[in-house]
């Protein structure tokens, strides 16, 4: 045991990293005395659809397992398309593309967000311009966006540009931070104001509801991810939700090469990607969408296992969803009270040290040194919450019965 895994003595009135050990361990089933963050289970036909592609040899995207989860993600996000591709991030490069972000534009994204937000406004040849957070959802605060771009936007010719860059803005990336919807209607407005194309990041809301609206339909463009850590794993994967079919045809279009249809020839008619996702990936997400709902009702449980266990909690919170949303609870989140931020490093070291994985979390994206000096609105909220956030061990297993 390392010098940090020592109990630390509670001094008075401070918070006992130890204490959290053992509320985390009280939320927990019987037996639970380990859990990692977020981990996969594979209880379901799995097994049986790997073993069909395998038998059968069709383990690329050609497939037939693609076309049928690209089905059961469209009826889940209650859209009419869903074109599946090799990861999340690689679903917002396409996205961004889709939506006319060209070279040099600026996408308003949360600082407050996986790095994979910002990095595929870069590969789609945008630039990142960070907002800050909303503490009722965790995603962008529509009233301080408003209120910033009231005073940093000059619109030209039904356009906006930043007046301190020179750069056109082009789109809102709005992010729904650990499965919690983002104020989407609020969102959605501010960018009709501004004439900005709006990519819904619904990478971790699978499942999550706004206005009894599912998470990926609250937008033209939205995006998935399947990593393994996700609600719905392909091991690796992502997809793009839209109700444009003319939209939908080109995104399969360019995201298999951009291949016209022959027998035997091989003719391109424009510099395409190949993206999609294979058929073996997308049998194992196939599977694992037809337990989404049980998985959403397990996380809710260990959510309400967790809330129980920190209600009287003096030195923090567990993050609760917004009024008229449903989350998925992705990541249960801790968000230790004003005061506390001095001992996360202490809660974190005693809850990994007790072999409960835990994590803060993400450095803010203008905290990073590859943007540093990227254009950025005030970010208070989301500095303040950086200091405090804490997700702990989330997988739907992990729910009492």
């Amino acid at each position: 045991m390392t010098a940090t895994a020592q109990p630390l003595p509670p001094t008075a009135g401070a918070l006992d990293p130890n204490e959290v050990v053992r509320r985390i361990r009280a939320a927990l089933p019987p037996g639970e005395t380990k859990a990692a963050l977020h981990e996969p289970r594979f209880g379901g036909n799995e097994k049986a659809y790997l073993a069909d592609c395998i038998d059968t040899n069709w383990v690329s995207y050609a497939g037939g397992y693609v076309k049928k989860f690209e089905q059961a993600l469209a009826e889940a996000c209650g859209v009419a398309h869903a074109i599946s591709v090799t990861s999340g991030t690689v679903a917002l490069q396409l996205a961004m593309h889709m939506a006319g972000v060209q070279a040099g534009d600026e996408v308003l994204v949360p600082s407050l967000t996986f790095v994979a937000s910002a990095n595929a406004i870069v590969h789609a040849g945008g630039v990142p311009h960070f907002v800050d957070a909303d503490t009722a959802t965790l995603g962008i605060d529509p009233v301080a966006l408003a209120r910033y771009l009231d005073v940093t936007v000059e619109r030209r010719n039904g356009e906006s540009w930043n007046k301190a860059t020179g750069r056109r803005i082009a789109a809102l990336l709005p992010v729904h931070i650990f499965g919690h919807p983002a104020d989407m209607d609020a969102l959605n407005a501010i960018a009709a104001q501004y004439g900005l194309a709006v990519i819904e990041d619904a990478t971790e809301s699978l499942g999550s509801r706004y206005k009894d609206r599912p998470c990926g339909s609250l937008a033209p463009l939205a995006v998935l991810s399947f990593n393994g850590n996700k609600i719905v794993t392909t091991g690796g994967g992502g997809a793009i939700l839209t109700d444009d079919a003319q939209l939908a045809d080109r995104l399969r279009h360019l995201t298999t090469t951009a291949k016209l249809p022959h027998r035997w020839a091989f003719i391109h008619d424009e510099v395409g990607w190949n993206f999609r996702l294979p058929n073996i990936n997308a049998a194992l997400g196939l599977a694992q969408m037809e337990r989404l709902d049980v998985m959403v009702a397990a996380k809710r449980r260990l959510w309400d296992a967790y809330n129980a266990a920190f209600a009287d909690f003096a030195h923090g919170r567990v993050f609760a969803e917004a009024p008229a949303t449903k989350s998925n609870h992705w990541l249960v989140t801790l968000i230790l009270a004003p005061g506390s931020e001095d001992r996360l490093d202490a809660v974190l070291a005693a809850t990994n040290d007790a072999g409960l994985m835990t994590r803060p979390i993400w450095t803010p994206m203008h905290q990073l040194p590859m943007y540093a000096e990227n254009p950025r609105a005030a970010l208070p909220v989301t500095e303040d919450l950086a200091r405090r956030v804490i997700n702990l061990p989330s997988s739907p297993f992990l729910a009492p019965a």
